[in-house]
This record gives C-alpha cells, sequence and structure tokens, in this order.
C-alpha cells in the first residue's frame, strides 16, 4: 500500500461524519492495531503543524475529521445560518443526569431534579444531544434516555468513560447532600483551629 495516511484522510475527508474502524480496516486490509498507529501518527502530525484547521478525533469506535474548535467562530456564520444551540441551565443540569446515569427515565431525572423535565428532555433530544435508549423494565416501561455521539463531539469526549469523576457525597441527619470533600476540609479547620487555641 503506497500511503495508508493518505487513504485514511481521504476516507474520513469524504464521508464528512464518523467512520468505524472496522470500516478503516477493511479498506486498508489492515489489524486493528495497524490502524490505530496510523491514525495516531496522523493525530500527532496534525497537531504539531498550527498551520492546519482540522483535526481528527475519536468517538468511542470509530474516528472523524472535524475542523479545530478555535476557529469555530469563523465556520459557523458561512455553513450554517441557524441559531445556535442555547442551553439553559436546567437542560445542561439534566443533559449531565442523563450523561452520568445511561438509560435513565424521565421520573428518575425529575426526581433528582425536584422538577418537570419534559420541557428539557425534549430540548435536548431536538439538538440531538441524547436519544431514546428503549424501554426500562419498572412498571409501565418507561422510556429511557441516554447520551450520544452527538454529545461526545460536542463536549470533546472520547467516551463517557472520559466524564469527570462525580464528587463524594453522603446524606446528613436531615438527609440533604453534603459533599465529603467539604466535610473533610472542615474538619482540617476544626483541627487547626483548635491546635491554634492550645498554643
Amino acid at each position: 500500500m503506497d500511503n495508508p495516511k493518505a487513504i485514511i484522510e481521504a476516507i474520513l475527508f469524504a464521508t464528512g461524519k464518523e467512520v468505524n474502524i472496522q470500516q478503516l480496516m477493511i479498506a486498508l486490509e489492515l489489524s486493528k492495531e495497524e490502524v490505530e498507529k496510523i491514525i495516531q501518527e496522523m493525530q500527532s502530525e496534525i497537531n504539531q503543524n498550527p498551520q492546519r484547521g482540522i483535526e481528527i478525533i475519536k468517538i468511542e469506535d470509530s474516528y472523524q475529521m472535524v475542523s479545530k474548535k478555535e476557529y469555530y467562530e469563523y465556520i459557523y456564520p458561512v455553513i450554517d445560518q441557524r441559531a445556535k444551540p442555547n442551553l439553559s441551565n436546567a437542560a445542561i443540569e439534566t443533559l449531565a443526569i442523563i450523561a452520568y446515569n445511561p438509560r435513565i427515565t424521565r421520573a428518575e431525572i425529575e426526581a433528582i431534579r425536584g422538577v418537570n423535565a419534559d420541557g428539557c428532555i425534549y430540548k435536548l433530544m431536538e439538538y440531538n444531544l441524547i436519544e431514546e435508549a428503549g424501554k426500562s423494565d419498572l412498571p409501565g416501561k418507561p422510556m429511557t434516555y441516554k447520551t450520544n455521539q452527538e454529545f461526545l463531539k460536542m463536549f470533546g469526549y472520547t467516551s463517557l468513560n472520559d466524564l469527570p469523576e462525580l464528587p463524594k457525597y453522603k446524606l446528613d441527619a436531615n438527609k440533604q447532600i453534603v459533599i465529603d470533600e467539604l466535610i473533610e476540609g472542615n474538619e482540617e479547620n476544626e483541627v487547626i483551629t483548635n491546635g491554634n487555641g492550645h498554643n
């Protein structure tokens, strides 16, 4: 094969969407490890060249050629006249709940947020950031929801495993969430204060 990098670049450019690594393996007749190594080299070469306006990103088991984020403001007015996605705090909270709890029901989302979630779910579906994940085994078989590849692309994640780790929490006597880190911090401050008091 003369130039596997050029072939991969041509495929990613021509498709304009995610291409599963198995498709690249078939096209190049190479192993998964060989394809991944070639793409990693391509990513390194592109990242080392500040003159390039594109990059190759990984989304789960697929790759896509995209424009670099820093040029978004120049590209958007040219290729898309629609309004930019504008997510309210409520929608972002709902999106975060779904991201950390794949296959969650509307009722479970509302139990966490304490308010109706219909509007937020509809908005997130409209922006194609979440999708239906099938029926739950709960009584009534309610629909469940999960984030999708558009969510990963928008926030720059390869998979949900890249999500920031949530802080540990526990419930106090009033059944209110208390962040462990804050508790530990307060305890340390009390020790320091008490120690200073004895001096």
